[in-house]
């Protein structure tokens, strides 16, 4: 068959189609070096700090030049704002995905618990950079670290509810507060990244199911004002 248009010389039919496949898997091969290093320094933020993680020991993690990195990012912001959205999109999503669901709140708060503890292996140098460098972060001239806010007022407010949905219907006790009880519940899930580990007695299925427990059961032993889920 002949490749090519006798009016222009453009290469058509498999010769074109090869170039093209030629150009995606060179398009998915920068995408997958991009990912590389935003997991590397992520680590390195997470081990580091953000503040103290230079763009030289990136770019010497990777076993590249810095100015190589600058192909893929202009600055470490962009790495560290990277690693932030790619773990708040999940999480928030993840949130949204179990209030479309519907159901009892008791059961959607379980489920909101269960999440949270299940970003803890996928997500954990995220986590860890939100625990140590938030206000860093916000001090940063500009807006661009302004989502970090907003995302935490939209999650708090999901949980907020289904807690003051609780406590209306009888399910949760209507003398506690409902943001403080979310904020100590917050706490205790991110805290957990500090001293998790994957290869230990428990996985993150299992401590979500002794929290959830401990959640509503309580430590005290007699009668129980709730059920499990």
């Amino acid at each position: 068959m002949n490749t090519r248009k006798h009016s222009g010389g453009t290469a058509t039919g498999p010769l074109k189609r090869q170039s093209t496949m030629k150009r995606a898997a060179s398009s998915g091969s920068a995408s997958e070096r991009r990912d590389h290093l935003v997991k590397l320094a992520a680590e390195l933020f997470a081990r580091k700090g953000f503040q103290a993680t230079t763009v030289r020991e990136i770019a010497e993690e990777a076993g590249i030049l810095s100015g190589s990195l600058y192909h893929h990012f202009d600055s470490k912001e962009t790495i560290v704002d990277e690693v932030l959205t790619t773990f708040l999109d999940d999480l928030v999503g993840r949130y949204r995905a179990v209030l479309e669901r519907g159901g009892e709140p008791r059961a959607i708060l379980a489920e909101m618990v269960r999440i949270g503890f299940g970003t803890l292996e996928p997500h954990r140098a995220a986590i860890t950079v939100m625990q140590n460098d938030w206000n860093y972060l916000r001090s940063l001239p500009g807006d661009r670290f302004d989502y970090l806010v907003k995302v935490e007022d939209e999650v708090e407010g999901m949980w907020i509810e289904q807690i003051k949905r609780g406590q209306a219907v009888g399910q949760l006790r209507a003398d506690v507060d409902a943001k403080l009880t979310y904020r100590m519940i917050r706490d205790s899930i991110w805290v957990t990244v500090r001293w998790f580990k994957a290869d230990g007695r428990l996985n993150t299925a299992n401590l979500a199911e002794h929290y959830v427990t401990t959640l509503f059961d309580g430590l005290a032993t007699g009668e129980r004002s709730s059920q499990r889920t």
